[in-house]
């Protein structure tokens, strides 16, 4: 209750109560942002983004990915754990080979839209500094 008093206090410090009434509607709880922030911290890490980018289109076993990661073998199962735990990636055994994949399309897609954005931002960042120089 208290919290909705700020809320409404708040809405009525803004320029644009309107626009502020339209965001505030589609905030998530605060646990889910603890939940989405875990999962920008696990891919803050660039091995592990690495190992994600290796299973884009294929699925490689434990050795294959820390060699073409350049990591240790070590070092790939724990990453491949961090990722496993938060459903990143998925893994299945087949004799004594355990097989990593991405969990789902989600994955491949937040990859594929963040790589756009780096090279939309380069392209535009480049322009930015040529006409800048003109």
């Amino acid at each position: 209750m208290a919290q909705l008093r700020a809320l409404d206090a708040c809405l009525d410090n803004t320029l644009h109560p309107e626009e502020a009434a339209s965001v505030l509607a589609t905030l998530l709880r605060d646990d889910q942002y603890e939940e989405l922030a875990a999962y920008f911290r696990v891919l803050g890490e660039p091995s592990r983004v690495r190992l994600l980018h290796c299973l884009l289109d294929a699925e490689l076993c434990v050795c294959d990915l820390a060699a073409l990661a350049n990591l240790s073998v070590a070092a790939a199962s724990q990453h491949l754990r961090t990722l496993r735990n938060l459903n990143l990636v998925k893994r299945r055994r087949d004799g004594k080979v355990m097989w990593y994949s991405l969990a789902d399309e989600h994955i491949r897609s937040l990859l594929g839209v963040t790589r756009e954005h780096l090279a939309h931002a380069r392209t535009e960042s480049a322009t930015v500094g040529t006409s800048s120089r003109g």
